[in-house]
């Protein structure tokens, strides 16, 4: 199929409609960006052991240039900062690393060693990152790992900047929010399948890297493809106004679940007047709803707890920082920044929930809802990770869940069979393809793309049809101040051309997965079962689980597998099978995918009573597919 289309003329007048309507002569964030900057990686290259490149920093210099047709000028210009990439000061004895992964790396020096705040996704990013500081500022030891919150650009890192021995030997303290393992596990495990397919398309994972393909995603440029690990805790921070210190620093927290993840902190450092607001305060209009998917997040909270920071902490600061972007500093100007932030989260929850009083439906409100001047006015608001867009009609489905309440929507044909429909009734195929490009050449590209997802979708075989769509995105793209909607829209036209990339990055660790606890090693189990097929077996198991000394009930009956702790003194009926294992052996053979009989042979699995029951069992476990379908109907990719 055909190369990537250039874009339209009605794109490139849309782009300087929008650039003459921003705010381009507020240039702060450009001076903040370049604060305290002391050194860069050079080259702005990771690599792992075996020269596979995790990061790659340096392809995106094609962004300091001027701004092409093909990018919308507000994200040109946000993408030009995140770039900026290397070791920065934040205040005296705070340092950051930049542009090296997602997220950033922040060090506080203490009296032995320095304490790092989130260390990246990536083992490989994070050993450069560290590398980076102590060049700079010496080999000092880290004395301690802080967790701002359980997603994996938070922590997946862990191993590049400590050991596990120095965890357990307290040499290294690991500090987390109240939570944080069972969200940060269940997130990546549950549906890391789907998610993480879906991540490839919200971070442009394989767009060529240029004004006509990736330019960043907004919070940052894209996902590192290292290794990624996990270190559990071994501090909770349980409530706001705990304190502790952790190598002569003293740090205050302020405790924010349900905000941008439904673990997080943020937290104050007394003796430096600095504030670290974690993933709650960042440049940008974050998710309520990211593109990959997740739990609904919840406005209302997000919105009261900034007002809880700058009552608690902001006034005596005078310096912000955030897990993403760069500092703001000077108190009144961090005051008002968090303000806005706060303002633009409580005004998009109650205005939604007043239009949807109303009887407005979410997709009318995200066309209806226009932000205060204010809070339109500042950069630091524009929705280059969220959108006001998608935002509102995550805060209906919160309150409202699919349905809009009109009965015809209630129980509409899946996608393939209304598409048939769809295009049967609008005169078939070629009447649809020639309307379609009628749009097209007017620009009604929002059109042109519902209509010829019908096409796709009731004629999967149809080229010119996926041809004319690839180019539609390609234009919505472009046009699109939002980085991830640029990345589903240019990945979307990628598969359309090229075929399906699948999912470039692995859903589940081994040391996320060693992290599990066995309920939920059961209950990823559970979701794996193919009810149907499951019907009529009917197995009871003992778990005997000997580092925990407990044994868990596991029965599958009519397609369900349920599972719970056997309570001390109460006699069950006996089990079919039972088998004796430790938990790593069980997070082994259930899910990575080693041979049960391989396991037994090898001792580590004893097994007592019909040894039937667990080939039963097996056979009912179905596997996620990390290849499934998205811009064309499943089973037909590309």
């Amino acid at each position: 199929m055909s190369t990537a289309t250039e874009p339209s003329d009605f794109i490139a007048a849309e782009q300087q409609r929008a650039a003459a309507a921003m705010p381009f002569a507020d240039t702060a964030d450009l001076a903040d960006a370049d604060r305290g900057f002391i050194a860069a990686l050079e080259p702005g290259v990771v690599t792992a052991a075996d020269g596979t490149v995790v990061w790659d920093n340096d392809s995106y210099d094609f962004l300091r240039e001027s701004c092409p047709a093909s990018v919308n000028p507000s994200l040109w210009r946000q993408a030009g900062l995140v770039i900026k990439q290397g070791l920065f000061e934040v205040t005296e004895g705070i340092y950051q690393i930049r542009g090296l992964d997602l997220s950033n790396m922040t060090l506080v020096e203490g009296k032995t060693g320095v304490v790092v705040i989130d260390p990246l996704i990536s083992v490989e990013t994070a050993v450069a990152g560290l590398a980076l500081y102590r060049a700079h500022r010496g080999d000092r030891p880290v004395t301690g790992l802080i967790y701002t919150h359980s997603h994996v650009d938070h922590f997946g890192g862990a191993l590049g900047v400590t050991t596990a021995d120095d965890v357990s030997a307290g040499r290294c303290p690991v500090l987390a929010p109240a939570g944080f393992l069972e969200h940060a596990v269940a997130e990546n495990v549950y549906a890391g399948t789907a998610m993480a397919r879906r991540a490839g398309y919200m971070y442009g994972a394989v767009l060529p890297r240029g004004p006509l393909g990736a330019v960043g995603a907004g919070l940052g440029q894209t996902t590192s493809v290292g290794t990624v690990t996990l270190i559990p805790p071994t501090v909770d921070i349980t409530a706001t106004g705990q304190q502790e210190t952790v190598d002569g620093i003293r740090i205050v927290f302020q405790i924010t679940p349900g905000t941008e993840a439904p673990a997080e902190m943020n937290f104050y450092f007394p003796d430096r007047r600095a504030l670290c607001m974690a993933e709650n305060a960042t440049h940008t209009l974050h998710n309520l709803l990211t593109l990959r998917g997740a739990l609904v997040r919840d406005p209302h909270v997000w919105a009261k707890y900034l007002t809880e920071a700058i009552t608690l902490f902001a006034r005596e600061s005078d310096v912000v920082f955030a897990s993403h972007h760069w500092p703001t500093w000077g108190t009144d100007r961090l005051v008002e920044f968090l303000a806005l932030q706060r303002d633009l989260y409580g005004y998009l929850n109650d205005q939604t929930l007043r239009l949807l009083n109303q009887g407005y439906v979410g997709a009318e409100i995200a066309e209806m809802l226009t932000l205060p001047p204010a809070v339109e006015g500042a950069w630091h608001t524009r929705g280059y990770y969220g959108s006001v867009s998608h935002n509102v009609k995550a805060i209906y489905q919160r309150y409202m869940g699919w349905f809009d309440g009109n009965p015809a929507h209630l129980w509409e044909h899946p996608p393939v069979e209304s598409a048939i429909r769809h295009v049967e009734f609008m005169g078939g195929v070629d009447e649809v393809l020639r309307k379609a490009q009628a749009s097209y050449a007017a620009g009604d590209y929002r059109w042109v793309a519902q209509v010829v997802n019908y096409v796709i979708f009731a004629d999967p075989n149809n080229d010119a049809a996926k041809a004319l769509q690839a180019s539609t995105f390609e234009q919505l793209g472009y046009g699109a101040e939002n980085a991830t909607w640029r990345n589903f829209y240019l990945s979307g036209a990628y598969e359309l051309r090229y075929g399906s990339f699948g999912t470039p990055t692995k859903a589940n660790a081994p040391t996320m997965l060693s992290a599990l606890t066995v309920d939920q090693i059961f209950d990823a189990m559970a979701l794996r079962v193919d009810g149907p097929k499951a019907w009529n077996q009917r197995v009871v198991a003992d778990w005997h689980i000997t580092d925990e000394n407990r044994v868990h009930r596991l029965e599958l009956r009519n397609g369900r597998l349920t599972h719970f702790r056997q309570p001390e003194g109460v006699r069950l009926p006996e089990a079919d099978a039972v088998f004796t294992l430790t938990k790593a052996t069980l997070t082994r053979v259930l899910l990575v995918g080693d041979d049960f009989g391989v396991a037994a042979a090898a001792g580590d699995i004893q097994i007592e009573g019909d040894v039937t029951k667990l080939a039963e069992l097996v056979g009912v476990f179905d596997a996620p597919d990390p290849d499934f379908a998205i811009v064309t109907p499943r089973g037909m990719i590309g």
